[in-house]
Order: C-alpha cells, then structure tokens, then sequence
C-alpha cells in the first residue's frame, strides 16, 4: 500500500510539472494574437504534404497492374509467380506497418515518414534494375517495407495535426493522393507499354514521389501530441500554436491532451492493446482494415488488365479500362473528402456499401456468358465495374486509415494503427496470392460474387460494430472508450 501511494504521488507530481511546463508558455502564446487563418493553411499545407506518401502508396499498388503482364513476358513467369510478384510488395508492409510504430513512438512522426522515403528511393531503383525475379521479389520486399511504415506513420501524423472538425478530410487526403498515385501508375503504364523491359522505367519514376516526400518532411513539424507525451511542452505549445493560431483553441486543446495523459499510469506497450476498454476501438479498426481488402478493391486494381485480356479484350484496352478505374477512384475520394466531415464515416459506408455489393453481383452475370464482351455486355461491364469502385472507395477505402487513426488512445495509437495497418496488408497480401487461382477455380463469375457477398458482409459488421466519430476530439474519442460508451448508436 504504501508503495503505491508513493507511486501515486510521483506520478501526480509529474503531471502537475507537465502542466506547469505546458502552460507557462501560454502567456507568450496569449501576446501573438488572431492568426487562425494562417494557421489553417499551415494545416492544409502540412497535411497536403505528408499525404504524399499516399501518392508512394497508390502508384506503386497501381504499376504492378501494367508491369505484370511485361514481367511476364520478359521471365515467362507462370501462374504462381504473376501472384507471387504482386504480393512481395504487400508481405514486406506487413513488416514495415508493425515495425513502424516503435520507431515512430521512439523517434517521432516526422523523422520515420523520412526513413521510410529513402527506402522507398533505393527500393524503386533496386525494382527497375532488377536483373532476376529474386532480384525483384527482394526489392519490391523492401519497397512495401517503406510502404507500410508510410501507411502506418502518416495518418497518424495528420490525425494528430488536424483539427477535430477538419479531421476526417485531412486524413483522407491520404486516400485521395493514393487515388491520384492510382491514376497516375495507370497512364504510365498506358503510355510506356510496349517492349518486354518497359516495366523498368515504370518502376524507376516512383523515385520522383518518394523524394519530394523526404524533401517536404524537412519543412514539417513534429506531431505537437508526440511532443506532449515525451515531455517536450514548450516546442509543443509552438507548434499548437502555429495549427490552431488563437490562445483559446491552444489552450482547450492542450488541457484535453494532458489531461488524457493524466489517465495514463504505466509506460504503454503492446499489451495494453488487450485492455478490455480498448476493445471496441481494435475490433472497430481492425475489422475495418480487413474488410476494406477482403472485399475486392485491389481485385481491380492488380488484376484487371490480366482478367478481362482473357475474356477476350486486347492488352491496350484491358489497360486504358483500369485508367478509367483510376480516374473513377479519385473523384469519388474527392467527394468522400467533401462529405466524410459532413455526413459521417459510419452513414457513408452504411449507404454505399449496398451498392458496391451490387455492382460486383451485376459484374460477375456479365461474365455468365462466355463470348467475348462486346455491345450491350462491354457498357454493363464496364458501368458496374466503375460503379463498384465508385461505391467500395467512396466507404471503406476513404475510411479505412481515418477510422484506425482516430480511434485510438494516444499512448498506444502508433502500435495501434500499425497494426491496423498490417491487418490491411496481410489481407490484401491473402488477395493478391488468391485472386487469380480463385478465377481459374471459381470463373470470373463466381470470383465477382463472392467479393460481393463480403461486401453484403461488411456492411453488417459496420452497422453493428463502427461507431461515428464525425467532429469528435481525440481526446473524447478515448474519453468514450475509457467510459464504455465507444458504440454505434441507432441500430
């Protein structure tokens, strides 16, 4: 007993030092005035910024759906090795998303979203230069490595920037910029095909993303609630201060954050992601992840151009089809941007997961008959196809990194949302591995409709398990969770 109220008192002490720190710069911060304009285009631009290891993201997930079918030719790669190709990418970010978050915790957002980009340099040029398929298994390896950490790092950084009542479009950016690295790895591969080797440069110019990533971090700042858990107030204070740019809106937020802080009586580590309160928020986020794979987004876009080249269309069609994709997928991330702080994650993925269940149902009867597509088949083909990727990205992949962000406490958000993050990869690796077997097994067919009834099966589980978080703090986030009330209401 009377060790734990020694105990008590230290941590007590502490906190109050903490306070004491955090709020002593207040009254500079109280002379600087109104400069809520300024700040919110800091925001902007920080967010804008970050999110380019969306665009890391999205073309090198994208290229590969180009480059396979000259990989192919030039390693007369069979069945298994088109799969295994696709999916080196996805297993090493499963490493880099669960590695990640210790780093970050240790070392901070900012210098992590770096590393992370030069990897991503040496890793792209190691796949462009690529000489054997283990060459290029290894590289690509290393690259989703980078990727991971990326998808794991950024949103958290941008979550803890953002506003509450900007939250949800600025983490988004990411999705949006992934969606523009989308489009932009199908006009590349588009533009470059032709000869057996063109896949090299169409690795080689995902160097260019990747350095503007490391360059821009350079200007960026620390995550301002990085700073508050390792006990550097006053650059915290500074920086709030430059987000949010009034006294008053510092202030409330710098009380909410250390009073969650407070709460906090041991150093946190994986095993608190077991805690029984913490539980809805992992089953909430990790149900999220995986169903935002195992629903088939990336059935699309890795193996699009190979599916419909063997019913029949030609390689340059089946191609220009997934730049179509492409273009389809960042406009509808653009709406969802527009919307998510709006209208909600939970009501946006509950209103338009019906439709991308049906749109794969409608995909999967055009490939009932087996005659080349052509006429009224090739419209229905190709409206339901866009019709899915409208409604699956508009919900689940606008979501999926803004809910595993948000979520979670502070103590435990980068472990957290690395796992999240691993949980995606691991998901969309089991895809990747299985998407083509399943054609050959199942026929497009019944391919289609199966990733449609997961579809019919992620809306339930958002109904049931995915409570909306639209305008709420971080801080009441946790709040909710600490108190039980973390849960979907109106079901």
């Amino acid at each position: 007993m009377a060790s734990s109220s020694t105990a008590d008192i230290a941590r007590d002490t502490e906190n109050s030092e903490r306070h004491r720190r955090a709020f002593s710069v207040m009254p500079a911060i109280e002379r600087l005035g109104d400069r809520t304009v300024s700040a919110r285009r800091y925001v902007s631009v920080a967010a804008a910024v970050a999110a380019v290891g969306g665009l890391l993201f999205g073309y090198d997930t994208g290229i590969i759906a180009s480059a396979l079918i000259f990989i192919t030719q030039t390693f007369s790669l069979s069945t298994s090795g088109q799969e295994w190709i696709a999916a080196a990418l996805n297993i090493g970010a499963i490493f880099g998303a669960v590695s990640s978050g210790p780093i970050s915790d240790r070392w901070g957002r900012r210098p992590a979203i770096m590393v992370a980009a030069a990897i991503f340099i040496v890793a792209s040029i190691g796949c462009g230069m690529a000489p054997t398929v283990g060459v290029l298994i290894f590289a690509r390896l290393w690259l989703g490595v980078a990727i991971g950490a990326t998808t794991q790092i950024v949103p958290v950084y941008v979550a803890e920037l953002a506003p509450a009542e900007r939250r949800g479009g600025l983490v988004s950016l990411f999705q949006l910029v992934f969606s523009l690295g989308l489009l932009l790895s199908f006009f590349v591969g588009y533009e470059l095909s032709g000869t057996a080797d063109s896949w090299r440069p169409m690795f080689m110019l995902g160097v260019i993303p990747a350095v503007l990533l490391a360059l821009g971090m350079m200007f960026l700042p620390e995550s301002p609630r990085w700073l508050l858990h390792h006990q550097q107030e006053r650059r915290a204070v500074s920086i709030l201060y430059r987000l949010r740019g009034h006294h008053r809106h510092v202030r409330r937020e710098l009380t909410d954050v250390l009073t969650a802080a407070d709460t906090e009586t041991t150093k946190a580590g994986w095993g608190d992601l077991r805690r029984r309160w913490v539980r809805p928020a992992l089953i909430a986020a990790l149900g999220i992840a995986a169903l935002s794979q195992l629903s088939g987004p990336n059935v699309i876009v890795y193996y699009a151009p190979i599916i419909l080249s063997q019913t029949g269309l030609a390689h340059s069609a089946a191609l220009l089809t997934s730049v179509s994709v492409g273009v389809t997928s960042t406009i509808t991330t653009a709406m969802g941007i527009a919307l998510i702080d709006r209208v909600g994650r939970r009501r946006m993925m509950l209103v338009m997961l019906p439709f991308a269940a049906l749109s794969l149902f409608v995909l999967g009867a055009v490939f009932l008959d087996p005659a080349p597509l052509g006429g009224v088949r090739m419209v229905l083909m190709v409206a339901s196809l866009l019709g899915y990727i409208f409604f699956n990205f508009g919900s689940l992949s606008v979501a999926v990194w803004l809910v595993a962000a948000e979520v979670f406490p502070l103590a435990i958000r980068s472990k957290a949302m690395g796992l999240a993050s691993a949980t995606v990869w691991l998901c969309d690796t089991i895809v990747s591995l299985v998407t083509l077997s399943l054609v050959q097994a199942m026929g497009t067919t019944g391919t289609f409709w199966l990733f449609g009834v997961i579809n019919v099966i992620s809306f339930l589980f958002v109904w049931k398990y995915v409570p909306e978080t639209v305008g709420t703090t971080l801080e009441d986030i946790e709040d909710s969770l600490r108190s039980g009330t973390f849960r979907p209401v109106g079901r």
